[in-house]
């Protein structure tokens, strides 16, 4: 593949773009990071106005490689993404500049563009009385086309699924060029578009036979945890019982990888008025296994928790977590005067469960939260109900605002996003935890980290924070990763609950994924980009000692 002449590149593209292009050096250096632990610049920035700006794109990259020039695209949203997920060294689409439209709402869904931040289509949303419940953590920070690629979740998936149970319909843009808009299709549908000479009809025709030809291989690699955005998620596209082929749901997590989104219709969720919180405070993680069915029998619309590193770091930096409240200490330290007791005549908890209940009523949460109290106390472990929605938010803030005052304090230390997204069956808690702990004592001199997730879901956020410049670090996280990651697979879980594989954990997939199943996902992104041009290094084709070589180290 020759080198490319980006000097032409840019006098070419500049004859059909409507949108903006740079090759400024501050353009590049903002979209050569992300939220991960790697640095990829590329050489240019391409702002498009609309999604014919980027058909022309791929169609112009598209004859370029048969002219055996080394280009490559990577659609970009709001650079949230931890697993380097949109870095790329040739061509990054950046679609927040303009492509950033809420372009319809009606009373349960929307028309938006990959640009929008999602906090701003929840404006717009709630104006009809509803939201997309599977927004992220990130949900102030991120934007659409980001989380329909990563299959987003978070707090409220336990109730209310992941993004791809949301994605109505999806206006793509194939690598060649071509666009269509892809749907649901019943089976006469789908014979329709298979027999169309386009590049639609060749891959929906390619794509069904690959996984009829391939159903058991594909449903025996089905993770069987609640979430998982490792791999392409071919176990979702044909539904055997109504034989309904869906093809939104190869693309939806797919990291821009087969194709570019250029509009998804999205639906959602009313969500309820009240809500109110359960808060148990375990010395030990034994009855782990028993505690999660029971809570999850009075149905938490979340179910979160975080562990005594997260609690000891939220007594240290108390101060500040009362100014990001909007109070002073001694207004928090009075909330808090119940759970001061607690840690005096108990110590420390191990594990702090919150789950929330919501509903239409106060009476409707008043009632679900006693029956969960009375439940739940049989296990002679501190529970807290919180009063109201007001002393709900404490929890919340020492949960969502702890990490960042440790990053923040802790100098010369960053985030190592690596095993940031893991996730078992809740029955394996009990065994997991401590054997998680084992691993982690191993690495206490190099490495300092929180523990928060999704309980009801065995999904955990950990995200160590390390020296960079340390002697040995990059080995050290290669190790951790083995070693966690092994153990996650022992328990049949996924390396990826919701932040997907990206740069990070591509080449890990070969330890989660049969050699069969790998080379069905070899041909699956074959099918989509046979030229190699969408978001290389992404899901297939790589091993690890690639990645690390754009480990950003300043």
């Amino acid at each position: 593949m020759g080198n490319a002449d980006y000097a032409k590149i840019l006098d070419d593209i500049s004859e059909f773009i409507d949108g903006d292009i740079s090759v400024l050096d501050e353009d590049r250096e903002k979209v050569s990071r992300d939220a991960s632990l790697f640095y990829i610049k590329p050489e240019i920035v391409v702002y498009p106005k609309h999604k014919d700006d980027i058909s022309k794109l791929l169609a112009y990259v598209s004859g370029e490689k048969d002219k055996k020039i080394d280009l490559s695209i990577a659609m970009r949203a709001a650079g949230t993404c931890m697993t380097g997920g949109s870095l790329c060294k040739s061509i990054v689409v950046d679609a927040t500049r303009y492509m950033n439209k809420v372009v319809s709402v009606d009373e349960i869904s929307a028309r938006v563009e990959p640009g929008v931040y999602y906090r701003d289509f929840e404006k717009e949303t709630l104006k009809k009385g509803w939201i997309m419940p599977s927004y992220p953590a990130s949900r102030e920070l991120s934007a659409m086309g980001g989380i329909v690629s990563n299959n987003s979740g978070g707090e409220k998936t336990l109730v209310y699924g992941k993004t791809e149970k949301y994605v109505k319909s999806l206006d793509i843009i194939f690598a060649n060029g071509e666009k269509d808009t892809i749907r649901p299709l019943n089976i006469y549908e789908l014979q329709v578009k298979m027999k169309e000479a386009t590049e639609s009809g060749r891959i929906h025709k390619e794509v069904y036979n690959l996984i009829t030809e391939n159903i058991d291989e594909i449903e025996t690699a089905r993770p069987s945890v609640s979430k998982n955005s490792s791999g392409y998620l071919l176990w979702n596209v044909l539904n055997k019982e109504t034989r309904e082929f869906d093809m939104t749901k190869l693309i939806v997590g797919s990291q821009g990888t087969l194709a570019c989104v250029s509009e998804a219709t999205i639906t959602g969720v009313k969500p309820k008025s009240h809500s109110r919180m359960l808060v148990m405070f375990l010395p030990t993680t034994k009855k782990l296994g028993e505690i999660i069915p029971r809570m999850l029998l009075h149905n938490p619309e979340t179910f979160e928790s975080y562990d005594d590193h997260t609690f000891k770091i939220a007594l240290k930096f108390f101060k500040d977590i009362a100014k990001r409240m909007g109070g002073t200490a001694f207004n928090l330290a009075f909330q808090f005067i119940p759970e001061f007791w607690m840690l005096i005549t108990g110590g420390v908890p191990k594990l702090i469960l919150m789950a929330e209940f919501t509903g239409d009523s106060e009476e409707e949460v008043e009632t679900k939260i006693k029956n969960a109290y009375e439940d739940l106390k049989s296990f002679n472990y501190p529970l807290k109900r919180a009063h109201s929605e007001k002393d709900s938010q404490k929890y919340w803030t020492f949960r969502r605002e702890s990490f960042n005052l440790l990053r923040s304090k802790l100098k010369g230390y960053r985030t190592a996003p690596t095993i940031d997204d893991i996730i078992v069956h809740p029955k394996d808690l009990p065994e997991f935890l401590p054997r998680l702990d084992k691993i982690f004592a191993k690495y206490d001199k190099d490495l300092v980290y929180t523990i928060a997730g999704h309980m009801g879901d065995a999904n955990f956020h950990i995200i160590p924070l390390i020296d960079i410049h340390k002697d040995g670090i990059i080995e050290v996280l290669h190790n951790l990763m083995d070693e966690v990651f092994g153990l996650v697979f022992e328990y049949k879980g996924s390396m990826s609950a919701e932040h997907n594989d990206g740069l990070l954990r591509t080449a890990y997939l070969p330890k989660m994924f049969s050699p069969e199943m790998i080379r069905i996902f070899e041909k699956t992104k074959n099918i989509f980009d046979p030229k190699g041009i969408l978001n290389p290094m992404k899901k297939v084709g790589y091993d690890k000692s690639i990645a690390w070589k754009f480990v950003d180290k300043k």
